[in-house]
């Protein structure tokens, strides 16, 4: 399918890419006791006397409430101010792995219109699009109510929230996350773009999908003339997957530099402090992947181990950047390599980066229920089924915001009274937490791809290569 993929080079991609993680974390953690030692040392102490300083607002009168809030208000820029110096001393490394992921999206605006515009046209007439668009929201729905229901029995059984018994914070506290509008106006705003230079400079995926989309269907509308646009199409795309197999030599440095950023900063005492509903998220994780990967069992049988294997780059790629956007190209070609037809990968992987983040709908049930049992906030099932149906709504196509799941999920919050600022809880380990909801972004979308293209009777063998992908 694209033969500069199977050289040598490309083959050990994954394997210096794991070298990268191991050398990014053994070096973070040697800068964590040395060059930001004394930095960390003073947040800790900053963090205990801020939690101290809220636990005495609590019981205090009014006058002793103000200079406490006052106190609170120095601590809170001191405390800035000295994340902001020990960010200063890692940015070198923090760089490396920000330029990747800016090259990245430079590639993903134009491979998702291209390679959709092509799908489109290629399969055909709108009845096709209509039949095979239905298929994929049809597992698309499936597979995010899942995630989301998954997440809330887990919360409700583990209960993470429980231990920390934390006093209710003043309504209006800023956490620096602004709410995600969650009306059907500001939704419906989302989806179709005004322009589509504007979608393609912001990123906004589900915007080019939907001018695709129209413009797919156009194209095979027009008969002889479409096939010049396809063709022309078709090989754009091409020129763009040489670009990206370029960029992607230089994975192995932004994981180094991302990994090495994040190690250097939080630590081990971060793992130490939230342990809990690290590991519960995690195992929560590992539960929605054996139970997408048993869904997807039942229409593809036992291919879908084989898939899990040979999708170990883009995985590891999306956990160790954090960033599910940053494995799409990687994940476009080895789904083509397993055997899904490009028509069908082109099609359902872009609408799957809108509609089928399923690590990331896990997570939001879990971070919100486990804001409320921090508070001693007992929401009835009722409540937490109508903010599963909020969730699932107010997330589709949020991909390309900044820390989209906090932003998604300050609105819930304010929607269901929930203080926002237990948001603050979580931005410590949210970097820690992305990794693993961007992998299983990845291995959600993967699975969809391959059961619809299994529907679709689009399924081939894999190819002979396949097994030399991956050292």
């Amino acid at each position: 399918m694209h033969p500069s993929s199977t050289s040598p080079k490309k083959s050990k991609l994954t394997l210096y890419i794991i070298i990268a993680l191991c050398v990014g974390i053994g070096l973070g953690f040697a800068l964590n006791k040395s060059y930001v030692f004394a930095d960390n040392e003073k947040l800790e102490s900053f963090e205990a006397k801020i939690n101290t300083n809220q636990h005495q607002q609590s019981s205090a009168d009014s006058l002793t409430k103000i200079a406490l809030k006052q106190a609170e208000i120095s601590l809170l820029k001191e405390r800035n101010a000295t994340i902001a110096l020990r960010d200063k001393k890692v940015e070198p490394f923090s760089i490396i792995a920000d330029i990747f992921l800016r090259l990245i999206k430079m590639i993903v605006a134009p491979l998702v219109f291209t390679t959709l515009v092509v799908g489109v046209a290629k399969l055909g007439d709108i009845n096709s699009v209509g039949r095979i668009g239905g298929k994929t929201l049809l597992w698309f729905v499936g597979a995010s109510l899942t995630s989301l229901v998954l997440g809330m029995l887990l919360v409700n059984i583990f209960k993470p929230g429980i231990a920390m018994n934390l006093p209710l914070p003043d309504a209006g506290t800023d956490i620096g996350i602004e709410r995600h509008g969650l009306s059907l106006k500001e939704f419906l705003y989302h989806v179709f773009p005004a322009s589509v230079i504007d979608a393609m400079a912001k990123n906004e995926i589900l915007q080019i999908v939907v001018f695709s989309l129209f413009f797919g269907v156009a194209t095979a509308a027009i008969g002889e003339q479409g096939k010049i646009v396809i063709k022309a199409m078709d090989a754009i795309a091409h020129v763009i997957l040489k670009v990206t197999g370029y960029v992607m030599n230089l994975a192995p440095l932004a994981v180094f530099g991302a990994m090495t950023a994040i190690i250097a900063k939080q630590g081990v005492g971060i793992l130490k402090t939230y342990s809990i509903f690290i590991t519960e998220f995690y195992s929560g994780l590992f539960l929605l992947w054996v139970v997408l990967a048993l869904a997807g069992s039942v229409i593809i049988g036992k291919r879908v181990i084989t898939l899990l294997k040979k999708m170990r780059e883009p995985i590891l790629l999306a956990f160790s950047t954090s960033s599910s956007e940053a494995a799409f190209p990687k994940t476009m070609e080895l789904l083509q390599k397993f055997g899904c037809k490009d028509k069908i990968v082109s099609f359902v992987l872009p609408l799957g980066y809108s509609f089928n983040l399923d690590g990331s709908m896990m997570y939001m049930t879990f971070a919100s229920l486990f804001i409320a049992q921090s508070y001693g906030i007992v929401l009835p099932i009722s409540t937490q089924i109508s903010m599963l149906l909020v969730l699932m709504l107010t997330s589709k196509g949020i991909a390309g915001v900044p820390r989209a799941s906090l932003v998604v999920i300050a609105g819930t919050l304010a929607t269901f009274n929930i203080p926002e600022a237990g948001l603050a809880l979580l931005l410590g380990i949210d970097p820690l937490l992305d990794m693993g909801r961007s992998a299983t972004n990845v291995v959600g979308n993967s699975i969809a791809t391959a059961v619809v293209s299994k529907w679709e009777n689009s399924l081939g063998e894999a190819e002979p290569t396949l097994n030399s992908d991956v050292t």
